[in-house]
């Protein structure tokens, strides 16, 4: 136990090594079916936004802004089977305060009811609305972040790939929080003893779920798993943050130096003796520092 970081080690020794099933992703999706509208709070307004082509938008807009701001589309992660973007309210509350741009967060299909592309479609569907109602959203459509947290990470950069093929929609900056980026890694055989919240039945689960067909195959789309994409050149600016003891780790530090080699500018945040969604422990000073890392990569992206 000593290996983890300081601020984490007593949390490390508590958390049970579980791995998430099906049993266990639908009570979590029967907690969170109902999950409030958003709240307003001083400083940033929030309301709830119908996606044409999806389902619905969480909002935040920050107050007194006399020109149009840039704009975030934030993507929540659950391993392709669960969450919702309500679990981040607090987060894109800090996102539209601290940085002044207006956060958008959807609801996007999950698997294993709705495999790939059902929840690229939706998201894409999403990011589509923002770009086309910049102006009435009082945003630029020239400054859109595209960002998530794990699941949501690997969706934000499979949304990024998109966007780039498809040349309808420019990123300006992609943010992923210890994405979930690559199928294969199913394949591998990990030292999981320091793998916590995330382990590798997890992964597989996830992937399966995700993918509707065991992952690992030679015919899985880079959009559905961006590790996979031949080229990574033309891609925007990108941080990628991520933990030693992150079941993640490896496959986000080679789609970095990918990323790199292809001439694409990326910051690569690695924090030593963390585990996977360690951030969500918000008054840990580890979990400051990372955070502040992503909002200062923010403001240099969007000065």
């Amino acid at each position: 136990m000593s290996e983890f970081h300081p601020d984490l080690a007593l949390v490390a020794r508590l958390l049970p090594r579980f791995s998430f099933g099906p049993r266990f992703s639908k009570l979590a999706r029967r907690l969170t079916r109902h999950a409030r509208a958003p709240r307003s709070t001083p400083g940033v307004r929030a309301s709830i936004r119908e996606i044409p082509g999806a389902t619905t938008a969480r909002v935040f807009v920050p107050d007194g802004a006399t020109r149009p701001t840039p704009a975030m589309l934030w993507i929540h992660g659950g391993g392709f089977v669960m969450g919702s973007p309500a679990q981040d309210d607090a987060l894109a509350t800090t996102f539209a305060r601290e940085l002044g741009i207006t956060v958008v967060a959807p609801s996007y299909r999950l698997g294993p009811e709705h495999p790939f592309p059902a929840a690229m479609d939706d998201l894409y569907a999403t990011l589509s609305w923002l770009h086309a109602n910049a102006e009435t959203l009082h945003v630029r459509a020239d400054r859109i972040v595209v960002a998530g947290a794990s699941a949501g990470g690997g969706l934000a950069a499979g949304l990024t790939l998109l966007a780039r093929d498809r040349e309808q929609i420019p990123i300006a900056f992609q943010l992923l929080v210890y994405p979930m980026l690559d199928d294969r890694t199913v394949n591998r055989t990990l030292d999981g003893r320091n793998h916590r919240l995330w382990t590798a039945k997890s992964n597989r689960f996830g992937w399966t779920s995700y993918l509707g067909r065991e992952p690992g195959g030679a015919d899985v789309p880079a959009h559905a798993s961006p590790a996979r994409a031949e080229s990574l050149a033309g891609l925007p600016p990108t941080w990628i943050g991520v933990g030693t003891f992150d079941l993640f780790h490896d496959e986000d530090v080679a789609y970095a130096e990918r990323l790199a080699a292809a001439g694409v500018p990326v910051e690569l945040e690695v924090v030593p003796g963390v585990f996977h969604g360690f951030d969500a422990l918000f008054h840990a000073n580890v979990s400051k520092a990372f955070r502040a890392s992503q909002l200062a990569a923010l403001r240099r992206a969007l000065a």
